[in-house]
Order: C-alpha cells, then structure tokens, then sequence
C-alpha cells in the first residue's frame, strides 16, 4: 500500500498497530552508545525518534479518546503527533518499547469499536483546520511510518564498532609524544 493512495479504516488501524513491532525490529539490538549516535548535525540520533514516537502515543491515544468518550470538538492535532524531536530517551529502550506497545493496543482496541459516525467525527484544530477522526488517524499513520523509515535508515548507517584494544600506559596520541611531524608526512604521503 502507498502511503499516498486513500487509507481505509482498517488500512489505519494495520498501520497503527504495527508501529511498535517495526520499531522494535528495528532497534531491538542496539545498546546506549548506537541509540546515542548523531549521524551530523541535521540528524536526529535514534534514540530521539524512538523518544519522540514513544512520547507522541499516549498524547495521540488520549486525543482520540477525549474526542470519542468525552466529545471533544477541539485539539492540537499537530502537538498531540509531534511533541518535539530534541528529546533523549531517558528510560531502557525495552521499557519504553513495551510501553509504546502497550498504549498502542489500548488505542487500537479503542479504533476497532469505531463505527462510521466515530470515524466521521469533526475535530477542530487550531493550526490546520476541520478534520475527520479519520483524518487524524490518516495523518498519524503517514507520520510514524515515515519515522521508521527515519529509523531503518539511520540504523542501516551506523558505523560498526571498533574494539581497539586496551590503552597501554604511558601511550597517548602521536601529538602529544612529539610524532606529530611523522603522523603528518605519513597523511601527506611525504
């Protein structure tokens, strides 16, 4: 399915449900120092996707649910699934993957119990207008799965680990043992 092409209701929910199995297939090896890692300066580290995907759900479940249960005509669509990039993942990544998965079922369970007149509920936000729940689902779902592809890319480029062995003592860099002029001709090609 194109992500372009008129997502169904259940074409929304498939996709919402399997965010945090693609997440966690895709990071479930990785230890502190890979999730840390900044690709340059534009890039986010993947630890702050994962974050932002694990903080962005339970404000998207209680979006919805507020607009279901409570009949909520008005929310910050755009807050509710974009809180932000710049976080760290301040918890182990397994507890904040089993949590993702666990707030998306709940919201999912929620989803399956919609009929047409649920999904077909008018929301008001601020910034964008009139929307359909349906909509909002739509617009979660392209947005989440554009950061797993953020994630399968990133993760795909890390750079592979170098053990380099025990520092001896009394060996620093080649600067600081007055090699400098070596290590420069070798770079030089002298």
């Amino acid at each position: 399915m194109e992500l372009d092409e008129e997502m169904s209701t259940a074409d929304v929910v498939l996709l919402l449900s399997s965010v945090p199995e693609r997440t966690s297939d895709l990071v479930y090896w990785l230890d502190e120092a890979p999730l840390r890692y900044r690709h340059g300066p534009a890039f986010p580290t993947l630890g702050s996707l994962i974050a932002h995907l694990v903080d962005s759900a339970p404000r998207v479940d209680a979006l919805l649910r507020h607009a279901h249960l409570d009949g909520q005509t008005t929310a910050d669509v755009r807050a509710a699934i974009d809180p932000g990039h710049d976080q760290a993942l301040t918890r182990p990544l397994q507890e904040a993957l089993e949590d993702f998965a666990r707030v998306r079922r709940r919201t999912v369970d929620l989803l399956h119990g919609w009929g047409n007149s649920e999904w077909n509920r008018n929301i008001s936000d601020p910034r964008g207008g009139y929307m359909t729940l349906l909509e909002v689902c739509r617009l979660v779902a392209k947005h989440e799965m554009g950061h797993i592809a953020q994630i399968r890319n990133l993760s795909a480029l890390l750079p592979e680990p170098q053990d380099l062995g025990p520092v001896r003592p009394g060996q620093g860099s080649p600067r600081n043992q007055g090699e400098a002029s070596d290590y420069a001709g070798q770079v030089d090609g002298k």
